[in-house]
């Protein structure tokens, strides 16, 4: 168990919580929660006339003399017409609640996409993506099972109230049997939700783990095979799920007791009710009529109350689930440099970049620290420093993509945040050194549904050195590619990646190391090939003399600043930037 959940749970009643996830799917989704109830509301009346019914059939129809008995057709036209509004009525609730149940869980998953979209990387850095996947699956179906006996649950209360009530106009001694068996399902249930919400919540915990070693298996099989661990992984599963199997038999065990005192309690009472009845006959302080009546309730109540039971169980489970996820939902957006303007700000043409003391941290570790870099728009760029120095967190932070601690960006003029979105993404494009594809053609990798004509997909592939592969692939441009582009070597990962921003024209283009994959003859040829072909910004790591030495200007980075810019031949008057670039260039002697 968690510390932060103890926390929570000494703060706040289950019940209290339970009440505020109910009531978020109320608030949302309030017509099919409403019909459902009153489907659930009808169920009731029609178990109440039902055993009316009987009771009255009994007195009436049955024992009744001859000469005072009601026709058995008037009892059988009563009992169909019960049967059929409890049918309609419970038709009613079981489509109803499953829609407000499915609405709200859209709702919820739809809440955490979007969430995920706009949490800065350093979110997504901290956590393994089978506990996101988890969130939005496992969590979200959990935390909403509490909403699937919901409308029975409420009516059920009604329910027993008017048993209560029949029971009492029968005999008050009926109506105390039902007062000793009810209060006694409620402290049971209570005694029973207390006792498995911890381990409802290491449930869940245990699931996401399992989610995360299955993501971790199944992503890098890769390097699962190459290095011969399907053993360890495998290992690694069979735990994960041993700890999972042993929190849900903990649970299960829990159930084991309570369901068994749910389902007996009903027959106990029904039983003594029948004792005490059938002397109250004998007495003739009662009817077989209110004999049958009390009975039939009882015996009717056995469902409902284990629905109730059902929702009570529940309950637990789906709060700690919603829990985990609105830790994901009410984490606050820090600062960041992610564009949320409103109107056009940018100018036409290539982008100038301006960098004021710009600090970013990664948790408590300052990446960049007071960083500040000047580009002249149509300046090629390129960013050299050790590893570890800061050049990719630059370019994410340029991009948008991480939390800013301190300091401002500009594009011409134009600060960062006011952007509007849909401007920047076309205006900017960054291309990383691991080249991610999606499961799709070369061709849909390339336009990802922009609108971009197929004309502009192949001069696209064109500068990016890519088309003379593509034309060779089987169906060419409309080769599937495996998932993350498996199907293509990684230099044809990146070109088709490359591709992929420059279809969109960029203005600035930032380029991380994406072309490492490639020789450097074609890379060459890519640079010679963006110089043709884009009017753009361009600043690119770079690990290469070659690449180093078409830039107009060089940045050099170390610790997490910008410590000298200029020509190349300038820079290697400074001792480490010659060590940096001898040892760039001992890399690439065969």
């Amino acid at each position: 168990m968690t510390d932060g959940f103890a926390v929570s749970a000494s703060r706040d009643s289950l019940a209290h919580r339970g009440y505020r996830l109910i009531m978020r799917s109320v608030r949302a989704h309030p017509v099919p929660h409403l019909v459902a109830l009153l489907g659930a509301l009808g169920f009731v009346a029609a178990t109440v006339g039902t055993a009316w019914l009987l009771g009255w059939i009994t007195d009436n129809v049955i024992i009744a003399p001859e000469s005072e008995r009601t026709g058995p057709a008037v009892a059988a036209a009563m009992v169909i017409g019960v049967s059929v509004a409890s049918g309609i009525s419970v038709l009613m609730r079981r489509w109803f609640l499953a829609m407000a149940e499915l609405r709200t869980q859209r709702d919820w998953r739809r809440a955490l996409l979007h969430r995920y979209i706009d949490l800065p990387m350093d979110f997504h850095r901290e956590r393994d993506p089978g506990e996101l996947l988890a969130h939005a699956d496992s969590d979200v179906n959990t935390a909403t099972m509490v909403l699937k006996p919901l409308a029975f649950a409420v009516s059920v209360v009604v329910l027993v109230v008017v048993t209560m009530a029949a029971l009492f106009a029968a005999h008050p001694l009926l109506a105390l049997i039902a007062a000793i068996v009810f209060p006694a399902l409620a402290v049971i249930s209570r005694v029973y939700t207390r006792m498995v919400e911890a381990p409802s919540a290491e449930v869940q915990r245990r699931v996401g783990e399992v989610s995360e070693v299955a993501h971790e298996s199944f992503d890098g099989a890769v390097v699962v095979k190459t290095l011969g661990r399907e053993p360890i992984e495998v290992e690694r599963m069979r735990a994960a799920s041993a700890r999972l199997r042993d929190e849900r038999i903990r649970v299960g065990r829990m159930r084991a007791s309570f369901e068994p005192s749910i389902d007996a309690l009903p027959t106990v009472g029904a039983i003594v009710l029948l004792l005490v009845g059938a002397w109250l006959v004998g007495r003739g302080s009662a009817t077989p009529g209110d004999l049958v009546l009390a009975a039939t309730l009882f015996s009717l109540l056995a469902l409902p109350l284990f629905i109730v039971g059902f929702f009570l169980e529940e309950m637990p489970r789906s709060v700690v689930s919603l829990e985990r996820v609105d830790r994901v939902l009410d984490r606050p957006l820090e600062p960041s440099a992610e564009p949320v303007g409103n109107g056009p700000v940018l100018p036409p043409g290539p982008l100038g970049l301006q960098i004021d003391s710009l600090a970013v941290r990664y948790g408590s570790r300052l990446v960049l620290d007071g960083l500040s870099l000047a580009v002249s728009p149509g300046e090629t760029v390129a960013l050299v420093g050790a590893t570890g120095s800061g050049k990719s967190t630059l370019l994410e932070t340029v991009a948008g993509l991480n939390s800013v601690a301190g300091g401002s960006i500009h594009l011409s003029g134009a600060a960062l945040q006011d952007v509007p979105s849909k401007e920047f993404h076309s205006a900017v494009a960054l291309v990383f050194q691991e080249a991610f594809l999606f499961a799709d053609s070369v061709a849909e990798n390339v336009g990802l549904q922009w609108g971009r004509s197929p004309a502009d997909v192949t001069a696209a592939l064109d500068s990016a050195a890519a088309g003379t592969f593509v034309d060779a692939l089987p169906d060419g441009g409309s080769t599937v590619v495996g998932e993350r582009g498996v199907t293509l070597s990684g230099g044809q990962r990146q070109r088709v990646a490359l591709a992929r921003a420059l279809v969109r024209s960029p203005r600035l283009l930032m380029l991380d190391d994406a072309t490492s994959a490639v020789d450097p003859v074609v890379e060459g040829e890519i640079l010679a090939n963006l110089r043709r072909d884009l009017d753009t910004t361009v600043l690119v790591v770079a690990h290469r003399i070659s690449t180093i030495e078409l830039a107009d200007r060089v940045a050099y980075l170390a610790g997490g600043r910008i410590v000298a810019t200029g020509t190349h031949d300038e820079l290697l008057d400074i001792d480490d930037y010659r060590s940096l670039v001898s040892a760039y260039e001992q890399a690439e002697v065969p």
